[in-house]
């Protein structure tokens, strides 16, 4: 979607979330591709209709090109002709005119002499030819002293400072076991990820919190007293989460990370509890998201391993096994495990496993690859 077309819906937001009638839209919207049945479902989840409506036009942002004009159109389709025409009406830019440029005759008064000199007034001087060689000096001048003292402070500025002890919090969510209903699987060789990171992290001075198999709302309740905790004397905050996951509807953070329950919380809700706003203990300072989890449209299930692979050869068969789209293949063996996104606000840095749309790789007895990684950085 064009940035002038996101700038109109928050204009019209007001108006859409008070007057914009979801229901009948859905079928429409599926129909023309702006959303997935999994999203629709979980714009549905919102509550009310206003909460759906203003579910709807934040996530509308974040979908393609033809996403603004097919909207307008469902408007039309159900009978919503008003928003359709205030969505229609802005975005209307008037068209730029061609400049009429006509060639001016710039008169000069006087005979020759006077021509030339008056057009010699407004010509450049040539340059001259360059007849001696100059000693050029390689020895950096006190304003470049200055300026390259400058250019350290200002680089020192940028740096983040991690002196206190202990440096931060640290909280890792390791859920391995999920209920029958879920239909998610065990995630065996978690615990080897997550005795790897937790001694990683002791060791670089965090104060390191490990807690197991969580619901969803008890993921939301871990993280929400973490971000309510004084970080004033810390200088740094860590969040490790190791589970299954899913593709949710975002603005900046792709994904979702499901608690043994089966239920899911997006990653965007996740990193919003450590925001200025709502932490404001952590303003300024580095707040680092590390996240395992499956990613896509379907719920990962997961398949068991064989540890019986050959020696020299490379887990899974394959070194490119963690950039390959998921697969239920016979012979795979490692467990498919995550998805990734790059979007970073201010001090934010949120580290996922792989690309969106592709699967990274646990072993069942080793532990993940991604983890493995992060904890052979000296």
């Amino acid at each position: 979607m064009e940035e002038a077309q996101r700038a109109l819906l928050q204009r019209s937001r007001l108006r859409l979330v008070g007057e914009l009638q979801v229901a009948p839209l859905w079928d429409l919207l599926l129909h023309k591709g702006v959303f997935t049945q999994d999203m629709i479902e979980e714009i549905q989840r919102a509550g009310t209709r206003r909460d759906q409506a203003r579910q709807l036009v934040t996530d509308l942002q974040t979908r393609g090109r033809q996403a603004f004009p097919a909207f307008v159109s469902s408007l039309r389709e159900t009978g919503q002709n008003d928003l359709a025409a205030l969505l229609s009406e802005g975005a209307k830019f008037p068209q730029l005119r061609p400049l009429d440029l006509k060639p001016v005759e710039i008169g000069l008064r006087g005979g020759k002499g006077d021509t030339y000199r008056k057009a010699h007034e407004y010509l450049p001087t040539p340059v001259q030819a360059v007849t001696e060689r100059r000693q050029v000096s390689t020895r950096p001048s006190a304003a470049d002293q200055g300026s390259a003292a400058e250019r350290s402070r200002r680089n020192s500025d940028m740096v983040y400072v991690l002196k206190a002890d202990p440096c931060g919090y640290c909280l890792i969510i390791n859920n391995v076991s999920f209920i029958e209903e879920s239909d998610l699987s065990s995630r065996e060789g978690s615990n080897v990820d997550c005795e790897k990171l937790e001694k990683r992290f002791k060791s670089l001075h965090f104060d390191v919190l490990v807690r197991r198999d969580l619901k969803a709302q008890e993921i939301a309740g871990e993280l929400q007293r973490l971000a309510r905790q004084d970080h004033s004397a810390l200088d740094c905050c860590l969040v490790v989460i190791l589970s299954h996951g899913c593709q949710t509807s975002h603005i900046q953070f792709p994904g979702g990370i499901y608690g043994t329950d089966g239920k899911h919380i997006p990653v965007e809700k996740i990193v919003n509890f450590f925001n200025g706003s709502h932490c404001p203990s952590l303003r300024g300072k580095p707040k680092l998201f590390f996240i395992q989890a499956c990613g896509g449209e379907q719920k990962d299930r997961g398949f068991e391993v064989d540890s019986d692979s050959p020696v020299n050869q490379p887990r899974g068969g394959s070194v490119e096994s963690d950039a390959t789209p998921f697969q239920l293949q016979p012979g795979n063996l490692d467990e498919p495990d995550a998805v990734a996104s790059l979007p970073t606000p201010s001090d934010i840095l949120v580290s996922y496993s792989t690309f969106p749309g592709f699967v990274s790789w646990r072993d069942t007895q080793s532990g993940s690859w991604y983890v493995e990684t992060l904890d052979s950085v000296p």
